[in-house]
């Protein structure tokens, strides 16, 4: 594929690793060997960098994806749904031939899941599929122990950098990592990696640490909310989670930072972002996972007009300013298999 690149500046920048999941849910219970069990749900959706690019897509934002796609099925299935239907920028990505697309299976059980993955390293590094990359607002970046030379291109441009990372299989947790923090603009972690990587017993702490690091600190809590410093405009804030009931987890954590970014685009004081940023993941986990549970202000605005609590209405009240008067069309949730390309998709519900 030619490497073309955007005509406009993205508002988000994003490069990883692209996945197909197959989320299968209702479970009740995890599996045992030489046992079968039936569930009650299933999805199937771009999945991995694709959470993040769909969430913030489905914000109206122009976002630009550099990725490897699969010369197969599940290639052409999230290439299709990626540009066709979500509107992304895919001048950055590349089609590798005789590589396959990584496949997730998640089994969602209570509130977590379990993930079975199959797949190579791409042909393709990030580093080369973003070049010199464009001066896009902002990228939302996996930070990893190697850091990418595209990162230090991307912030001498001026962009922003919010980054989070992930487990570490080693356990050492290496605060080396946080050097990389340096090109960072803000550092979404949740608390088990903050309170890893900090050294530290409580999010408290952690998020203490993490703000003498980087201008915009985030700590999320999962079922406890979020807490965050904005050095750089004075802002400390602690919200709690809605309590919604969990269908399939992942890809929540992407929501919650691309939400994040979304409403700081916007310029709101830290605890909208939060309270935002929460309540999108919220609503992700109401749906099957990957990419398409992102709710998008299509959702957002579904949700608001629903509340009828006092307390919510005054916790949320700053959505009636701002969500967009016109929320967009429905979004498309994950459909149970991939629909036929040579036949128009059904209605969402």
């Amino acid at each position: 594929m030619d490497d073309e690149r955007p005509e406009a500046r993205p508002d988000v920048l994003l490069t990883g690793l692209l996945f197909y999941d197959l989320v299968l849910t209702g479970l009740g219970k995890p599996p045992t060997p030489g046992e079968e069990i039936w569930t009650e749900g299933m999805g199937s959706s771009p999945g991995g960098i694709a959470n993040l690019a769909v969430a913030a897509a489905r914000y109206g934002l122009k976002t630009s994806l550099a990725t490897v796609f699969g010369d197969d099925h599940y290639g052409a299935y999230c290439r299709d749904v990626l540009a066709g239907q979500e509107h992304i920028d895919l001048s950055l990505s590349r089609t590798a031939d005789g590589w396959h697309t990584p496949v997730t299976v998640s089994l969602a059980y209570g509130h977590d899941r379990a993930l079975v993955t199959h797949g190579q390293e791409p042909p393709y590094s990030q580093d080369a599929l973003m070049g010199h990359p464009p001066a896009a607002r902002t990228a939302l970046v996996h930070i990893e122990a190697e850091p990418r030379e595209w990162l230090a291109k991307a912030a001498a441009n001026g962009t922003k950098i919010y980054a989070d990372v992930g487990w570490d299989p080693t356990q050492q947790w290496s605060s080396a990592l946080l050097d990389q923090l340096a090109l960072c603009h803000a550092f979404l972690p949740n608390e088990t990696e903050a309170r890893a990587y900090t050294r530290t017993d409580t999010a408290a702490d952690a998020l203490g640490k993490l703000s003498e690091l980087v201008p915009v600190a985030v700590v999320t809590r999962g079922g406890d909310g979020a807490v965050a410093v904005d050095q750089t405009t004075g802002e400390y804030a602690d919200v709690p989670a809605l309590d919604i009931d969990v269908l399939d987890a992942t890809g929540a954590g992407d929501v919650f930072g691309a939400s994040f970014v979304a409403a700081s685009l916007g310029g709101w004081p830290l605890e909208e972002r939060l309270r935002f940023a929460g309540l999108a993941a919220g609503l992700s986990v109401q749906r099957h996972g990957g990419a398409l549970a992102a709710p998008g202000w299509y959702g957002i605005h579904r949700w608001w007009q629903t509340v009828r609590d006092p307390e919510l209405r005054r916790a949320y009240g700053f959505l009636a300013d701002r969500i967009p008067a016109d929320p967009g069309p429905p979004v498309r949730y994950a459909p149970v298999t991939p629909p036929d390309s040579a036949r128009p998709p059904s209605t969402p519900q």
